[in-house]
């Protein structure tokens, strides 16, 4: 078995993105953990060039924060993020 690592060196956030971190009151550091320091990575399922990455964020209560971003773009662009209520307590 191989093992992968990707580090992600430069971001931006898209508008649809921004928005859902002022609505939601995320702050960017989070956002940052996540895609620095992911404990959990899976492919799109519907969107072929996008990967969805998940990191327990202990300042949320161990709330557990999904980060998606598009990997063909450069500078890698992050769609969204938000709560992932499904893997709560399961990272």
């Amino acid at each position: 078995s191989i093992e992968v690592v990707l580090t992600i060196f430069a971001y931006e956030l898209t508008e649809h993105c921004q928005r859902r971190l002022d609505e939601r009151e995320i702050p960017l550091s989070w956002v940052e953990e996540v895609l620095f320091n992911p404990q959990r990575t899976e492919d799109h399922p519907i969107d072929p060039t996008l990967i969805c990455l998940y990191g327990v964020i202990p300042e949320a209560r161990g709330r557990v924060l999904k980060v998606v971003y598009n990997f063909t773009t450069a500078p890698c662009r992050v769609v969204t993020v938000h709560f992932e209520r499904r893997l709560r307590g399961k990272l």
